[in-house]
């Protein structure tokens, strides 16, 4: 039996924690314990302790354990990526995206993507929370900020990069900043969440700058302030990405374009992510395609700003 059968039992014996229950999955009892057995042998190390009621890890076993569920894990999903350029995209998707993300970006283009893969169905949800990704039956999600732990692949799809907005009747209304300061007399769209103050800091040539802001709408979510700066009501704040298609169509205009909004607590990098156990199939390589491709990081030329 090859050293990568004997690797893959030992995991498996780790993972479910006796010998019977990686046998019911593997081979019989006796043949899981010749197998790690065969491997302690090889490495010249215990890797596991033995009670007649339990199993334990020696260090040895620890260490061996935590590198060799890596290597394994890569050679799965190389095998899985391999296998994904054959065949056909079908089947269901299930995917969860962010609000703004899915709303503004993901569903917007899903029809050209859907037409390139008719055989394909895909179930969407819509929610800011993170959630087990394999016990809810998971193939891609989107993802805001830090990311947990080797269970998990990512794809980065934006940088933090945010920019002030605002609608073009607005600004005919209220003039158009022309430096930070200037917002101090602007009604300002508001996110109320906990970790967010109502100071917006910008930097440009190397000097930061922060003004306090006030306005008459709040809210946690980012859609009810995009549709309020639609409607004329204030000027926001958002990622890039959340209001590049109403800047190119002129729905919306940037200003204080030649500064900087500095990043602050909870603004966080974009990812698409998916379970490392299950590899990428093909599906979900050409899901996570389509996602670097509607989010790639394309300068978007700055619209019009209207004059008072």
């Amino acid at each position: 039996m090859d050293e990568f059968t004997r690797i893959r039992t030992f995991i498996k014996v780790v993972e479910t924690g006796s010998f019977s229950a990686a046998a019911r999955d593997v081979s019989s009892v006796s043949s899981v314990a010749r197998q790690v057995k065969a491997l302690e042998d090889d490495l010249g190390a215990r890797l596991l302790n033995r009670s007649t009621r339990s199993l334990s890890l020696t260090e040895a076993g620890r260490m061996f354990y935590e590198r060799v569920t890596s290597i394994v894990t890569d050679l799965d999903i190389a095998k899985s990526e391999v296998n994904a350029l054959q065949g056909e995209v079908r089947g269901v998707l299930r995917v969860w995206l962010r609000i703004t993300a899915g709303t503004t970006v993901v569903v917007p283009a899903l029809s050209a993507f859907l037409a390139q893969h008719p055989d394909l169905q895909v179930d969407i949800t819509l929610t800011d929370e993170r959630c087990d990704l394999i016990a809810n039956n998971i193939d891609v999600a989107l993802w805001l900020g830090a990311l947990p732990n080797s269970e998990i692949v990512a794809r980065r799809l934006s940088p933090t990069r945010r920019i002030v907005y605002g609608s073009p009747d607005y600004f005919k209304q209220r003039g158009v900043p022309t430096r930070p300061a200037d917002l101090s007399t602007h009604n300002c769209l508001l996110f109320a969440v906990p970790s967010y103050d109502h100071r917006w800091s910008f930097t440009r040539d190397g000097s930061s700058e922060e003004v306090e802001v006030d306005g008459n709408v709040r809210s946690s979510n980012g859609m009810v302030l995009l549709a309020s700066a639609l409607a004329g009501i204030g000027v926001g704040i958002a990622h890039e990405w959340m209001v590049r298609q109403h800047l190119a169509n002129g729905d919306l205009v940037k200003v204080l374009a030649d500064y900087t909004v500095n990043p602050r607590q909870g603004d966080a990098e974009l990812y698409a992510v998916f379970p490392s156990s299950r590899g990428l199939s093909r599906k979900v390589r050409a899901f996570v395609d389509f996602l670097i491709e509607i989010f790639k990081d394309d300068a978007t030329p700055d619209s019009p700003i209207p004059r008072s």
